[in-house]
């Protein structure tokens, strides 16, 4: 076994999804999920098919997504994964309780923005995510000014009031 490091390709801000499914079936019903959890969401979806002609498959309505989607699958090539970019002004957090409600997804590796490397273990048999690196390591606890623009940041958002 080879453990690799795949960094995910991307425009800084973009956020993207990473996730593990069961069959070709996923590509269309993710692509239900999304379409269905926000109107007027721009994304690109990629799958990498574990058995058969072991394809990536491609789904979306954004080219440029797509094609983000496909480069960086291409990349990881591990059987049955996902990776969903979402367009500038859409987040995870508008999408995910959707996309773990397809029946078909096993995980969620990282739902982010951050700068991300996927842990790969490589075998004669194939590719396996083994896990993520999302973003850096902490560099301490936060204050109670930090705690102030946190909260201040959640509501100018609008996810608290």
């Amino acid at each position: 076994m080879e453990l690799k490091i795949v960094p995910i390709e991307k425009p800084e801000n973009l956020n993207f999804i990473l996730g593990q499914t069961h069959f070709i079936k996923s590509v269309e019903d993710l692509y239900e999920a999304v379409m269905n959890a926000v109107p007027g969401v721009h994304f690109g979806l990629a799958f990498c098919e574990a058995s058969g002609a072991c394809l990536v498959r491609l789904a979306g309505n954004d080219d440029a997504l797509v094609e983000l989607a496909k480069k960086n699958a291409l990349s990881i090539g591990a059987g049955h994964s996902f990776i969903l970019f979402l367009g500038e002004g859409f987040y995870p957090l508008n999408v995910l309780n959707a996309i773990k409600m397809v029946p078909e997804v096993c995980r969620i590796f990282c739902a982010t923005a951050n700068p991300t490397q996927v842990i790969i273990a490589e075998t004669e048999q194939g590719r396996a995510i083994l896990g993520v690196v999302d973003g850096a390591s902490p560099k301490g606890v936060e204050s109670q000014k930090d705690v102030a623009w946190r909260k201040d940041l959640l509501r100018r958002l609008g996810y608290k009031f």
